[in-house]
């Protein structure tokens, strides 16, 4: 039976830079190569922290200002849900696709328009 006559020699199929050795280029880079990354956000990351955001901030509006007259509760929707959008905008949204951006501002306008529709019997 003959030795795995197919199986390379690590030693001589490695790949060398210098004194640095990679055994697999296909699936490994050189512990001095640093690859060319950067944190970029993508537009599902805002639209969820404005969607999640404003539903946690309305349902905390609404759950304070419950017994309020339902003018001040509207007027405090539309501020936080101004706040959010802008912050949204601010993080990146306004050089996402045009469809980010009507999702983001139909959810936005959607769970704002609940809360008003909700206060709106307290008028």
């Amino acid at each position: 039976m003959p030795d795995r006559p197919d199986y390379p020699d690590p030693r001589k199929e490695d790949i060398i830079y210098g004194d640095r050795r990679i055994s697999r280029p296909d699936v490994s880079l050189p512990d001095w190569e640093m690859p060319d990354t950067a944190y970029r956000p993508i537009p599902i990351v805002w639209f969820t922290a404005a969607m999640l955001g404003q539903l946690l901030a309305l349902g905390v509006v609404f759950t304070l200002f419950g017994t309020s007259h339902g003018a001040f509760t509207i007027g405090t929707s539309a501020l936080v849900t101004a706040v959010i959008g802008a912050w949204t905008w601010e993080r990146g949204m306004r050089s996402a696709s045009t469809g980010w951006k009507i999702a983001t501002i139909a959810v936005l306008l959607v769970q704002f328009l609940l809360i008003g529709v909700a206060a709106s019997e307290r008028l």
